[in-house]
């Protein structure tokens, strides 16, 4: 298993490294964050940002990115920490993404600057959705909850809580969530939970429970890949974008 997982690792790599992504430098005040986009900003066209997983930018982030420009789309990858923050282990990831679900003003900030840096980038402004992996599923969300001017969002394996203490408001994105069965991240309560927040905001939400799939079902990288699963996850996600984008 560990065989597969570095030969899929290397031909992403090389995938990766035969195109291109650009850098875009942006501020949250004196903070410098360091976002990557695809190379079809010449003209303008509907887009998609991207949240990466509680690491950072990472070869998942940056696949999706380049599928997503054969698609027809700008992809836009948030930095989320900023330059000089960017964890290195797992116990600093866990650490610095929970300070931002807590703070979730501060999560749903950067993301408008990010989306902000984006529309720079020829992004046609009526025409942008967004898709978070793990952490960044959680950003998707809040995207949606903060009623941020985008036609949707995607949550790919993120945490689906939400601190009991807000309350639930009018939600005009339209969501989709993508969940693996057997997410031991995900309880049954903030499964139940999102549910009521999207119906009590009167959204347009669908969900999809994928058999057989771990935490990070999606990612080649993972030992919870399961490629059957991340390949229909990843048709839903394009059949969704069609839908809200083009």
């Amino acid at each position: 298993m560990k065989k597969i997982i570095a030969i899929l690792s290397l031909v992403m790599m090389t995938n990766i490294s035969a195109q291109t992504l650009k850098n875009v430098a942006y501020k949250d005040g004196s903070q410098k964050l360091n976002a990557l986009v695809t190379d079809n900003t010449n003209q303008k066209r509907p887009a998609v940002l991207i949240l990466p997983a509680w690491k950072g930018i990472d070869n998942e982030a940056k696949q999706a990115a380049l599928d997503l420009q054969k698609e027809g789309y700008i992809a836009l990858i948030a930095d989320i920490y900023g330059e000089g923050y960017i964890p290195k282990t797992n116990e600093e990831a866990s650490k610095i993404a929970t300070s931002y679900k807590t703070d979730y003003k501060a999560y749903q900030n950067r993301i408008n600057l990010a989306l902000e840096a984006l529309i720079k980038q020829n992004a046609d402004p009526k025409k942008i959705a967004v898709i978070g992996y793990c952490f960044g599923g959680t950003g998707a969300l809040e995207l949606a909850r903060a009623g941020f001017p985008v036609e949707g969002v995607v949550s790919i394996h993120g945490d689906l809580a939400k601190d009991k203490s807000r309350p639930n408001s009018l939600i005009k994105t339209k969501i989709l969530v993508e969940n693996p069965a057997d997410d031991k991240s995900v309880t049954k309560d903030d499964y139940d939970n999102l549910i009521k927040e999207m119906n009590e905001g009167k959204a347009d939400w669908q969900i999809i429970t994928y058999a057989n799939s771990g935490h990070t079902f999606t990612n080649p990288e993972s030992p919870d890949y399961n490629e059957i699963m991340a390949k229909r996850a990843w048709k839903h996600t394009l059949i969704f974008l069609a839908e809200i984008l083009k």
